[in-house]
């Protein structure tokens, strides 16, 4: 069974991801509307170039725990873990 705090971390990572492509569309938005003046288009670029790392980040972490739960060990057989491990 998952621990409280984990289950609250995966909630709070995936509102969080979500939340940051939707404000990445915002931003696209309105940088393509082209009618700021240069320094709001630079400040909104700067967030969106940082929710585009975070993003990444999390797509990277959760592409690394996809991989662990579907390896399979060299003669084909599935490699079982416990998907309620922490971390290791």
């Amino acid at each position: 069974m998952q621990s409280l705090g984990k289950k609250k971390r995966e909630k709070e990572s995936s509102g969080s991801f979500e939340q940051s492509l939707a404000r990445l569309g915002e931003i696209v938005d309105r940088l393509e509307d082209g009618e700021l003046p240069l320094d709001e288009s630079l400040r909104l670029f700067e967030e969106g170039m940082a929710l585009v790392k975070t993003s990444q980040e999390t797509l990277t972490l959760a592409e690394k725990r996809v991989e662990e739960l579907i390896s399979v060990d060299d003669s084909g057989v599935p490699k079982v873990r416990d998907v309620t491990d922490e971390d290791g």
